[in-house]
């Protein structure tokens, strides 16, 4: 999953990508309202974490732009403001869900989490996908093969839960790269090899198919 923060306040916006690396997200962040606008235009990221004041651009108009524009990205926003007529612009500018400052960096990573679940299974949906005796709980962060628990690295599970969210169909490693590293990454492309070789490895070697020229799918497990 990939994640951009818009958050003019270095410190915080730095300490938010960390957090949520460690969560095992890919994260990008920008610090002014019309960079972060563009970069959300570009329709890579599954969640974007939204300051309301920014130079530049305020949140509130970057979220009526990306709104109008058609894009369907959660938008959680964030302010140092409170009171309902804020939460209530906010709501109506089209984001997703509201966090006033100074907040709980725990509560913060569960409105996330919830906002993933919501966007990627429906409102209400279990986060535990199972195809055959593959079981993946995305909230808990656990595998499980025929009953088994299979321990996972931070970066691993990113790559199975980004090819679980859409089995069935063919990933290409440039997708991969893209939500599961970061917009700076600039390392060997071939390292997506390396995690798939390792879950085949985990799990079993036939899960992950290899389409020659296009990527990789995820079957149904037997």
């Amino acid at each position: 999953m990939r994640l951009l923060i818009v958050e003019d306040e270095r410190r915080l916006a730095l300490s938010l990508a960390k957090g949520l690396t460690a969560e095992g997200y890919a994260v990008d962040v920008v610090h002014d309202g019309r960079e972060g606008l563009h970069r959300a235009s570009e329709g890579c990221y599954d969640l974007v974490i939204l300051d309301i004041m920014l130079p530049g651009l305020n949140g509130y108009r970057v979220c009526a732009a990306l709104r109008a524009a058609g894009h369907e990205v959660p938008i959680l926003m964030l302010t140092a403001k409170d009171g309902e007529y804020d939460e209530a612009e906010g709501l109506d500018t089209g984001a997703d869900d509201y966090l006033t400052k100074p907040f709980s960096y725990v509560v913060l990573v569960a409105r996330v989490k919830a906002l993933l679940r919501r966007r990627g299974q429906g409102p209400g949906a279990s986060p535990v996908r199972t195809l055959g005796d593959l079981k993946v709980d995305t909230a808990a962060r656990r595998v499980f093969l025929a009953a088994d628990e299979v321990p996972f690295t931070t970066k691993e599970f990113a790559v199975l839960e980004h090819l679980v969210t859409r089995a069935g169909h063919v990933v290409s490693k440039a997708e991969i790269l893209e939500h599961v590293w970061d917009f700076a990454y600039d390392g060997d492309p071939n390292i997506v090899e390396v995690y798939i070789s390792t879950l085949r490895r985990k799990l079993r070697p036939d899960l992950i198919r290899t389409v020659r020229g296009a990527g990789y799918r995820l079957e149904s497990g037997r």
